[in-house]
C-alpha cells in the first residue's frame, strides 16, 4: 500500500491522480498488515473516497515501477492485478480483455467468466455495433440522436443513472487574452474576457438544440444533488435568470478598457467527448460572436495531441487560451469538483491560483459539521463565480444502452461502471 501511494505522489503525471492525494503528507507501513497515513487536514472528510478513487488502487511493486509509468504489455504479461479480474490484453485506444480471477477472495466476484472492451473512435460505429449485436453494452459517447434512436429499438434497453458528469470551458491563466505571460498583461482586462465569455453563453440552447436534453444547465461549480449546490452563475451572469445578455457583456468589456471584438482562440477535442462536440463548439462560437464583442477562430485538434497541450507546466504555458474540458468524477463528493479544478497543484493545471480559494478548499474537507461545511463550500463558489478560471456548462447523466437480454447493469453515484455484476 505505502508503494502505491509513494508511486502516484512521486510519477506526479500532469493528467494522473496525484493531486487527489495533495492531504496525504506521509504513509508508513508499521508492519505487513498495518498502514498508517498522515493527513494535513485533521478529520478530514474526503480521505476514504479519495482512497477508493482512481488514485488508491493498490498495485503490485514487483510488476509497476516506482518512478514512471510502466508500459502495458509488462502489466498483462506479469499478471499485475488482484481483483475480480485479470487482465489479459490490452492495446490502447482499441481495446482491453479481461478474464474471471479464479483466486479472487474479495467482496464482488465476477458473475461472468470473461469480458472483451472495445474503444470507439466514432460515435456511430458503436451504434452500429450495438444495433446490430457487435457489443452487448454500449456505454458513454453515444450522441443524444443516437441514444433516442436506439431506445425505440426493441432488442435494446436504454439504461440510465444519477450524473456527476460536467462539460465546462477551461480558460488558460497564461495566455488568454491579457494573459499573465502576454506582452499586454493585463489583470482586469483578462477577467473582463471571462466575464463577458459567461454573460454570452446560453446553456439551455445547448441542452436542447444540441443535446436533446440528455444534459442539463450547470450554473453551479458544484453539481445538482451534492451538498453545497448553488446555482451562483446563473445569477451573477446574463440577464439573471439563465439567458445570456450581449448588453451586460458589453458593459463589463467598456468598463475595463477592452476594445472590440476580442480575439478569442477556442479549441477543442471532437474524439474524446462525443462527436456532438463540434455542433456544441459551433454554437458556442457563434454565442461568443453575438452583438460583434469577440472575434473566434475556433480549431480541433485529436484527443492525445489535445490532452498534452492544454496544461501549463514548468517548461510551458500550454496552447490554448480558451477550451473545452469534460469531467468524470472519481469519487461522489462536492469536493472532487472543487479540488481538481481550484486547488494549487490541480488537476486542470490552467495556471490558476487564488491563496483565499485554495485555503477554504483545504478548511472544507476538514469540516465534520454538515451545515458549516456547506458554508465553506458557498464562500468557495462565490469566489470562483467572481474569477472564473472555469465556466460549468452542462451536467450530464450515465447512459447505458445493451441488448434485452443483458442484465446486472448498474450505474450508480460511484460513476463506476462495474463489469462484475453483468450477465447475459
Amino acid at each position: 500500500m505505502k508503494f502505491s501511494y509513494d508511486r502516484i505522489k512521486t510519477i506526479n503525471d500532469e493528467n494522473g491522480p496525484s493531486s487527489l492525494l495533495a492531504n496525504i503528507t506521509n504513509v508508513e507501513a508499521k508492519d505487513d498488515t498495518t498502514v498508517v497515513f498522515t493527513d494535513s487536514v485533521p478529520f478530514d472528510v474526503t480521505l476514504k473516497q479519495v482512497m477508493s478513487s482512481p488514485a488508491g488502487p493498490i498495485v503490485d511493486e514487483d510488476s509497476f515501477d516506482a518512478d514512471k509509468l510502466t508500459d502495458a504489455d509488462t502489466i498483462v504479461s506479469k499478471k499485475a492485478f488482484a481483483g475480480p479480474y485479470s487482465l489479459t490484453a490490452f492495446k490502447l485506444n482499441e481495446t482491453a480483455a479481461y478474464a474471471k480471477n479464479k483466486d479472487y477472495q474479495g467482496l464482488t466476484p465476477a458473475k461472468n467468466d470473461a469480458v472483451q472492451v472495445k474503444y470507439f473512435a466514432d460515435a456511430s460505429n458503436l451504434k452500429m455495433a450495438v444495433q446490430q449485436g457487435q457489443v452487448d453494452v454500449a456505454y458513454r459517447s453515444l450522441t443524444p440522436t443516437d441514444i433516442e434512436d436506439l431506445s425505440k429499438d426493441s432488442k435494446l434497453q436504454v439504461v440510465k443513472g444519477p450524473g456527476g458528469e460536467e462539460r465546462l470551458l477551461v480558460f488558460n491563466m497564461k495566455i488568454q487574452p491579457f494573459g499573465e505571460s502576454q506582452p499586454d498583461a493585463d489583470a482586469n482586462k483578462a477577467k473582463a474576457v471571462r466575464q463577458a465569455v459567461a454573460n454570452l453563453i446560453d446553456r439551455d440552447e445547448l441542452a436542447t438544440k444540441v443535446y436533446k436534453n440528455t444534459y442539463t444547465p450547470m450554473y453551479s461549480f458544484i453539481p445538482d444533488g451534492l451538498s453545497g449546490h448553488d446555482d451562483t452563475l446563473k445569477a451573477a451572469y446574463g440577464d439573471g435568470n439563465g439567458a445570456p445578455s450581449v448588453d451586460k457583456a458589453k458593459k463589463v468589456l467598456e468598463d475595463a478598457g477592452v476594445s472590440t471584438p476580442v480575439d478569442l482562440k477556442l479549441q477543442y477535442n471532437g474524439d474524446h467527448y462525443g462527436s456532438s462536440s463540434a455542433d456544441e463548439y459551433a454554437a458556442i462560437k457563434a454565442q461568443l460572436e453575438e452583438g460583434g464583442l469577440f472575434k473566434v477562430d475556433l480549431q480541433q485538434t485529436e484527443w492525445t495531441q489535445y490532452n498534452k497541450d492544454r496544461v501549463v507546466t514548468e517548461d510551458s504555458d500550454g496552447a490554448y487560451p480558451v477550451y473545452q474540458l469534460g469531467w468524470f468524477p472519481d469519487y461522489s463528493d462536492p469536493d472532487n469538483y472543487l479540488s481538481p479544478f481550484f486547488r494549487d497543484g490541480n488537476f486542470v493545471n490552467n495556471g490558476y491560483s487564488n491563496k483565499e480559494v485554495n485555503d477554504l478548499i483545504v478548511k472544507q474537507a476538514g469540516e465534520a459539521d454538515e451545515n458549516a461545511r456547506a458554508e465553506i463550500l458557498k464562500q468557495i463558489q462565490e469566489l470562483e463565480t467572481e474569477d472564473l478560471s472555469t465556466i460549468p456548462l452542462l451536467q450530464g447523466a450515465q447512459t447505458a444502452v445493451a441488448s434485452s437480454d443483458v442484465k446486472g447493469i448498474v450505474l450508480d453515484a460511484s460513476f463506476r461502471f462495474r463489469y462484475a455484476s453483468v450477465t447475459k
